[in-house]
């Protein structure tokens, strides 16, 4: 689907009542201009989440979850950012703008989704009238009520089964092809791609068809498990295998059990534990981890206790480290030789899958278990090895008590800090005699002024004229408050909740949203003074430092070093009123 604009996002979200949107999922208690509750993400007995409806923004001082209106949708109710815009488009009775093609693109995209719902039909209807379909059902214990759960069906033998039912025209052919649903031979001839196997749907995060798992019931005829191709509606490395299922099954998802197949996933549900998801053929991705944990705090990855089963930990550990903020856990499962969750649940029950989980390996543990395997700890040199091999991966965690922990645990094992921590968003601070002793005093910024002015009130940055001279300034954070500015003026509705949406992937996000999550001292009324006369110094700062620079010139090679603009220059500098800071 086509970007929606900018500025109608902004118009939706200035429309929206957060405390509305959010109050109506959780209980909000007023307290001053802000409303509290305890976090709805993580478990906590005293209230830290807060909702302001002035920034139209949430913030846990207690996880670190925030954003707007749209993000709480995405993380509470786990839609998708088009399914979030489109419910508060709806509850505001905004319609979002569609443009010529996109509409187009929309229909089109519409005629695969029916494409795809018929042919679980087809399959579904195709698995009543075929006894070997369903006895391997009932051999593997799936009941009817399992079977209408998952939409299970069967593709029946032959090579045009569906082709036949469904492709009655040139048109409905290209559609069941591009659904991933036909094959094509050396000769250009289409044929039914799934035959004679049971048929699992892949449903996406609104529930819809988007593409299909064949599980062979002959051996000898192909691959065990078939999926279908990469298609326009199916990128196996963002898709799960039964996240549909367990979100109609489970009003709070705790926790998520990641399996590999589709009956592991329907064993586990089988027999209760309704909290189970599969990859679809592929390892664990970035998008995966992503998904898995806007679904669930706690995450459970269950892989053989082989070598390989050991290299799929290791890659699932690379996707979830970057997404591993506070009040998030990770664990690892290795089954025993020759086990998987279907047949160990069959054996044990869901008491002993849930004895098993307990017991699971948590991320901390097994990445140090695992990068210092093969190391002697007992030496210099292998505490430098684990060292060099840990501080990298250490480093892509975010900000928080988790990764502080993580570099400590690195220290208690060798002696290293780890490096690539963030960099400090706080300024510089000078010292100070205080008594007989020296302390640090901390230096008032103006730049960090500013920035955590526009972010209580982004409508700051109109005040300003279209030029100003700050921008020359070589102090952290001009460029930042310079962007902040420029965005405002491009999108002048924006809300605080935009902004930080604006900047969520970047390396800014958690510094914008601590300062955006803090009370400003002082009364609202004074706050533009306050921004105008930060940047009217900070446009003097500019002009001092232009001054040094040219002085120096001077004091290094005599006022003829200069041009006869630059010697120009500097005489207005100089006689500049109020030049000095």
């Amino acid at each position: 689907m086509a970007r929606i604009p900018d500025a109608f996002i902004d118009d939706l979200l200035a429309r929206t009542d957060i405390v509305e949107v959010i109050g109506a999922r959780v209980p909000l208690k007023r307290q001053g201009k802000e409303y509290a509750a305890c976090c709805p993400f993580h478990d906590e007995r005293s209230p830290s989440f807060t909702v302001s409806p002035t920034k139209q923004f949430y913030h846990c001082f207690g996880c670190g979850a925030h954003g707007s209106a749209i993000s709480f949708l995405m993380n509470y109710d786990r839609m998708e950012f088009l399914d979030a815009v489109e419910e508060l488009a709806r509850s505001t009775g905004m319609e979002i703008p569609r443009e010529t093609q996109q509409r187009n693109q929309d229909g089109d995209t519409q005629a695969l989704f029916n494409a795809l719902d018929a042919a679980a039909g087809f399959f579904r209807k195709q698995l009543a009238a075929n006894a070997k379909a369903r006895a391997y059902l009932d051999g593997r214990g799936v009941d009817d009520a399992l079977r209408e759960q998952f939409g299970i069906g069967y593709a029946p033998d032959g090579f045009s089964a569906l082709k036949d039912a469904l492709g009655s025209d040139e048109r409905r052919l290209g559609l069941l092809e591009r659904a991933g649903l036909l094959s094509k031979n050396d000769r250009g001839h289409s044929y039914d791609k799934f035959r004679d196997r049971v048929m699992f749907p892949i449903a996406d995060r609104r529930g819809r068809t988007i593409a299909f798992g064949g599980r062979v019931l002959d051996k000898s005829d192909g691959p065990k498990y078939l999926n279908s191709p990469e298609t326009a509606l199916f990128h196996k490395g963002r898709e799960l295998y039964g996240l549909w299922q367990v979100r109609q099954a489970n009003q709070k998802i705790a926790r998520l059990i990641v399996v590999e197949g589709y009956m592991d996933v329907i064993a586990l549900f089988q027999h209760g534990i309704a909290q189970a998801v599969a990859t679809l053929g592929t390892a664990t991705t970035p998008d995966h981890a992503e998904l898995l944990f806007r679904n669930a705090p706690d995450v459970y990855f269950c892989f053989d206790g082989d070598a390989a089963g050991r290299r799929a930990a290791t890659r699932a550990m690379e996707s979830v480290l970057p997404r591993m903020r506070d009040g998030r856990q990770a664990f690892f499962l290795f089954l025993p030789d020759g086990e998987d969750p279907d047949s160990l649940v069959r054996a044990e029950g869901a008491a002993g899958i849930d004895a098993r989980l307990r017991e699971a390996v948590p991320l901390s543990r097994f990445l140090f278990d695992s990068l210092g395997a093969d190391v002697n700890l007992g030496t210099l040199d292998g505490k430098a090895r684990l060292a060099e091999r840990a501080q990298p991966m250490l480093a892509q965690i975010p900000d928080g008590a988790f990764a502080d922990l993580m570099r400590q645990r690195l220290t208690e094992l060798t002696g290293v800090g780890a490096r690539g921590s963030a960099p400090q968003t706080h300024v510089p601070t000078h010292r100070v005699r205080r008594g007989a002793s020296m302390v640090p005093a901390p230096k008032r910024s103006l730049v960090r002024a500013a920035i955590s002015l526009l972010l209580q009130r982004p409508a700051l940055a109109l005040e300003l004229p279209d030029s100003y001279r700050f921008t020359a300034l070589r102090q952290p954070g001009i460029t930042l408050l310079t962007e902040l500015i420029a965005l405002v003026h491009a999108r002048p509705g924006i809300t605080t909740g935009s902004l930080l949406e604006h900047f969520e992937e970047r390396e800014e996000a958690e510094a914008l949203q601590k300062l955006a999550a803090q009370s400003m001292p002082g009364e609202e009324a004074g706050w533009r003074d306050e921004f105008v006369g930060a940047i009217a110094q900070l446009d003097r700062q500019t002009l001092q430092q232009r001054i040094d620079e040219l002085q120096t010139r001077v004091s290094e090679g005599g006022f003829s070093s200069l041009t006869d603009q630059e010697k120009a220059e500097l005489r207005d500098l100089q006689q500049a009123p109020g030049k000095r800071i």
